[in-house]
């Protein structure tokens, strides 16, 4: 008896970090310290010394059940890129810049090629962020996980001067919220989406009118990444006062979070086109209008709020980094909370 006959193979691993080197290295920023393959990853803040008071931000997450359609379709590719998007878009909201990555792949088999296809994604999301891949865990449980699945999860820290802290002190009612578009569902509520759709590769494969595409390929969509865009609306001399990434919990959850007390946000469903998977959910699931609203993002995948004189400069800074931007509502006194209308 040894460790491979007990279902752990070490030279596996041994060939999963060789093959994923490649994609690390793309990853790399100046501040890098030492290689790829020690027991920690090792990052230099001097750049960052001439912050009045440089503050550290950080965010951890996963991708969820998303990655049992990844693996009903064997596609592995993107999956990371999820993974990075969840981190890095809250480190954004709070004004930070994502300087590094950790993740974290769990399978019941190592098979090099798709643990390197999985980092492949990852890598090509901390590219998207500017941040670097600077380590991670690749744990082989067999008995734990089923032989062809895997968990992936991951951790970013990011740094911002804190006077250049988002926090929502400074809003006011009359202030407006631009929204930028989602690339369909992300990465949250597929608990809901593999109850309402049959998750079998026929259906997944099939191509529907109202999609214009296969449903796997719009549900597989990676999650967008707005670092890029919320660094452009700064650069442009405008004030994000509050930002809230919409994840887990739709707006009813997520948009109350970017307001202080005394605030009510107020969001125009008519304000932008809402994707049409959203429709094709609502229609399949019978799922109530406010039901969608509290378990999906409906096409807007991140809310900032900006003074009304800032709007101009800010949408066309998000159209300028790549993004669709919306102006979706404002912000008035009342209950904290938000109303959609």
């Amino acid at each position: 008896m040894d460790y491979k006959k007990a279902g752990v193979d070490i030279e596996a691993g041994y060939r999963s970090v060789e093959l994923m080197k490649k994609h690390i290295q793309q990853t790399m920023r100046e501040e890098v310290l030492g290689g790829i393959g020690g027991f920690s990853g090792a990052f230099s803040l001097e750049k960052f010394k001439d912050m009045e008071k440089p503050t550290l931000v950080s965010g951890t997450d996963g991708v969820g059940t998303k990655l049992k359609l990844a693996f009903l379709l064997d596609r592995h590719d993107t999956i990371g890129i999820d993974c990075v998007a969840m981190c890095v878009n809250d480190i954004a909201c709070a004004g930070g810049e994502p300087l590094f990555f950790l993740d974290y792949i769990a399978c019941g088999r190592n098979d090099p090629e798709k643990i390197a296809t999985i980092v492949s994604g990852v890598a090509e999301g901390c590219k998207q962020a500017g941040c670097a891949l600077i380590g991670g865990e690749t744990a082989e449980m067999p008995g734990f996980y089923p032989y062809d699945e895997y968990d992936l999860a991951g951790f970013a820290v990011g740094i911002v001067d804190e006077k250049d802290l988002i926090t929502g002190k400074d809003l006011k009612p009359g202030d407006v919220l631009v929204g930028m578009a989602s690339s369909g569902v992300h990465s949250n509520g597929f608990s809901l989406v593999r109850r309402v759709f049959n998750m079998k590769p026929e259906v997944l494969n099939g191509e529907y009118e109202c999609l214009g595409a296969r449903l796997g390929d719009v549900l597989l969509a990676p999650t967008k990444i707005y670092v890029k865009a919320l660094r452009m609306v700064k650069e442009a001399g405008v004030k994000i006062k509050s930002c809230s990434h919409i994840t887990g919990g739709g707006f009813y959850e997520n948009v109350p979070r970017m307001l202080i007390e005394g605030m009510h946000a107020v969001i125009r469903k008519n304000s932008y086109p809402v994707p049409p998977i959203f429709g094709m959910l609502s229609d399949n699931g019978d799922i109530p209008e406010k039901a969608m609203y509290n378990t999906f993002n409906m096409g807007l995948g991140m809310i900032v709020a900006v003074d009304e004189k800032d709007v101009d400069k800010t949408v066309e800074a998000m159209r300028a980094a790549g993004e669709m931007p919306y102006v979706v509502g404002y912000v008035e006194a009342g209950e904290k909370g938000v109303t959609i209308c």
